[in-house]
């Protein structure tokens, strides 16, 4: 398949297949014309690269589990690369945790401390 049926089978934008290419995430083979050319594993490569972006891995982060989808697992996290780095993002995850609970309890202080009377509402801002 061409580049745009690529796109639009994957729900992206042919800039973002290019860009995947030039960072090598994506082979990039080409037709006797020159064009793209892709097929359906091509397909579950950037599925895979989204799904992962889509919850805040990085592209950089995705390449283990892409070159383990390439070596021919029906997963991407099915190697051992791609457990570590879903342990690190979840240790990274963790942390931002950490600090805004951290932050939270530095704010809820200098609200107890500005008004003394005011009750400190949980779960979301309601009105």
């Amino acid at each position: 398949m061409r580049i745009g049926e690529l796109a639009r089978q994957a729900g992206v934008s042919t800039r973002a297949l290019r860009y995947y290419e030039q960072q090598g995430l994506l082979p990039a083979r080409r037709s006797t014309n020159g064009y793209r050319d892709y097929d359906e594993s091509d397909l579950r490569l950037v599925t895979e690269i989204r799904s992962l972006l889509t919850v805040g891995f990085t592209l950089e982060d995705a390449r283990p589990f892409v070159e383990c989808l390439r070596a021919g697992h029906e997963s991407g996290g099915a190697c051992p690369e791609s457990v570590e780095v879903y342990r690190r993002k979840i240790a990274e995850i963790d942390d931002q945790i950490r600090t805004l609970l951290g932050r939270r309890a530095e704010v809820a202080a200098q609200l107890a401390e500005a008004c003394p009377g005011c009750a400190l509402r949980t779960g979301g801002t309601k009105r």
